[in-house]
């Protein structure tokens, strides 16, 4: 995901090359970003943070405690931006004393510009700040503000959504096989379909449930794979991932 950010933000021209220090442990990844993106690269985290104006916080989330632990104080003016899945608010900023701290979950298709991230807002956070962390993941696709009650529910959702879809898209490319289709052809039909049918719904505003009564006709193909889904529990089946992923969330956090 950091790799993903930096990427996109050096091709938008928010920030040059020589503005950015990563630190990195593996030697192997240290040369691979040098070589690749031309930043700064070094082993150890004090090392990036010297004169930094934004900390860019990608690690797990269980290693939270012994990375901060080893980083020097920080400047209450520098902005900490935070992508830990659970890792909430009051942990964050305890680790960081007196700096705005944003706790962001992008997700995935980031890589490609077309990633949604949420970001919630520490106490010390002022809307310059704001825009700021908004600046920086609008590079990846788009943002949205939402309290940090609700930042576990959106890495069940969106955080952890991609990976329901690429399951999604599997099992449709699966039924195209079963049906008679070339795996090469159904892989390609299902990615487009789910592609197409999420830019429809986004650009016309369509309720899903108004767009699947239009594509659903009495007696039709439709409705009978339809009720196949519902009898298999498709719809139950993902509410309780959505549930279950902002469930671990919260113990992450805990």
């Amino acid at each position: 995901m950091a790799e993903a950010l930096l990427s996109r933000l050096l091709d938008q021209g928010v920030c040059a090359s020589d503005e950015v220090t990563v630190g990195e442990p593996a030697a192997a990844r240290r040369e691979y970003l040098a070589e690749e993106y031309g930043v700064q690269v070094t082993a150890e985290n004090a090392d990036a943070m010297q004169h930094a104006d934004v900390l860019l916080l990608s690690i797990k989330p269980q290693v939270f405690d012994s990375v901060v632990q080893a980083l020097p104080m920080t400047s209450s003016s520098m902005l900490v931006l935070s992508i830990l899945a659970g890792v909430p608010l009051h942990k964050l900023e305890a680790g960081f004393p007196n700096c705005p701290v944003v706790r962001a979950m992008p997700n995935t298709p980031a890589t490609v510009g077309a990633g949604m991230t949420a970001i919630a807002p520490g106490r010390h956070t002022q809307p310059s700040h704001l825009a700021q962390a908004r600046q920086i993941f609008q590079a990846v696709g788009e943002v949205v503000d939402v309290p940090e009650s609700l930042m576990d529910a959106v890495t069940g959702l969106s955080g952890s959504g991609p990976g329901y879809v690429a399951l999604i898209v599997e099992a449709l490319s699966d039924g195209g096989v079963a049906a008679g289709l070339p795996r090469a052809i159904a892989t390609q039909l299902a990615i487009q379909t789910v592609r197409g049918t999420a830019q429809l719904l986004a650009e016309t505003g369509l309720h899903p449930g108004e767009l699947k009564d239009r594509v659903t006709s009495p007696g039709g193909t439709t409705i009978a794979g339809i009720a196949a889904l519902e009898q298999a529990g498709l719809r139950a089946a993902l509410i309780e991932a959505v549930k279950a992923a902002a469930g671990r969330s919260r113990e992450l956090g805990g």
